[in-house]
């Protein structure tokens, strides 16, 4: 029983790493929804500032302009992660997530495929060894997107979602600040073609849908590889000590 055991277990991690690794593989061109080719789209709006209370503190959101966005997810950082202290230390509880999307031309190209990216506690990073790669990278294609919401349904849901997930969001690009022990203030790129510090937009979500989900049975299979550790392991204390003579 030991030895089967031991296999048991071995293959759980085997499975677990192969999943985590390819759940988050980008989907290929012919996968993605047509409507991730287009632009965001855009328009200003005469709204005066409201508030919002999240994690106790109030919040108030001046919007600037309506938005639109469809994309691919290709980077993610959560706000909560437990090594981000930028927004714990800032009292910053309205912004869920931040999302790496591409959309449009890099999309068409498919180059988005060929490019590394990740996130920071604020940033969206993406590199690659190739020259052709990155002439063809369009980095106007391409945002990194704080999300704020006060609702708990609409957080949830844009909490789980993952690299390579296609979704759509509407909302409000918007300035937002708190008065809780100190002033905090952040506002938002309103242009694509902006880099560096304050070319994120910050996005004052009102609808989020998951267009198409990414990673196919690989979700699942990292589900049954968790599964089959946590049996392995249970069944493995069970087993009766034995003493050698």
């Amino acid at each position: 029983m030991r030895q089967f055991l031991k296999y048991f277990l071995l293959v759980g991690v085997v499975l677990l790493a192969v999943s985590l690794w390819r759940s988050s593989v980008l989907p290929e061109r012919s996968e993605l929804v047509a409507s991730l080719q287009g632009e965001p789209e855009q328009t200003p709006v005469a709204m005066a500032p409201f508030d919002v209370v999240s994690g106790g503190i109030t919040y108030t959101v001046k919007p600037l302009y309506r938005y639109d966005l469809n994309g691919l997810i290709v980077s993610k950082h959560n706000a909560d992660t437990w090594w981000d202290y930028l927004h714990r230390e800032s009292n910053d509880a309205l912004n869920i997530t931040d999302l790496c999307v591409v959309w449009g031309s890099n999309i068409e190209s498919d180059v988005y495929r060929q490019i590394s990216f990740s996130n920071g506690q604020f940033t969206c990073n993406y590199s690659t060894g190739s020259n052709e790669v990155w002439a063809a990278f369009n980095q106007a294609a391409v945002s990194n997107n704080h999300l704020l919401a006060d609702d708990p349904a609409l957080a949830r849901l844009m909490h789980k979602v993952e690299v390579g997930d296609q979704v759509r969001f509407r909302g409000y690009l918007a300035e937002y600040s708190h008065h809780h022990g100190f002033e905090f203030h952040r506002g938002t790129s309103t242009v694509r073609t902006d880099s560096g510090n304050g070319a994120c937009e910050t996005v004052y979500v009102e609808s989020f849908e998951i267009l198409r989900s990414g990673g196919g049975p690989w979700r699942v299979l990292r589900w049954v590889a968790g599964v089959m550790l946590v049996l392995g392991v249970i069944g493995w204390f069970m087993q009766p000590v034995r003493f050698d003579d």
